[in-house]
């Protein structure tokens, strides 16, 4: 059976002079609201300029939360293509 959860990673970089970067992933969250309030935090508790988060997840979990957004975004403000003129050409 597959497992259809969807799983954001909080992931810290840190690199201290050298040329290569370590990862680490400092939290886990169901939601992307969670994930961007976990990143707000840490970078807010982050006082080394050595150290940045990002947030990551599987592309199938990245491009429904984009489909989602778009979708939401549509359905509240529609299309309305203007010929030059003042006529609206419905969409």
């Amino acid at each position: 059976m597959q497992n259809n959860k969807k799983i954001w990673l909080v992931i810290e970089k840190s690199n201290y002079g050298g040329t290569t970067n370590s990862y680490r992933i400092e939290k886990t969250a169901d939601t992307i609201e969670q994930a961007i309030t976990f990143k707000v935090h840490l970078d807010a508790l982050n006082d080394s300029k050595n150290k940045s988060y990002f947030l990551a997840s599987d592309i199938d979990t990245v491009m429904d939360r984009v489909i989602t957004s778009h979708n939401k975004k549509v359905e509240e403000k529609p299309l309305v293509l203007k010929n030059g003129v003042d006529e609206e050409i419905p969409f």
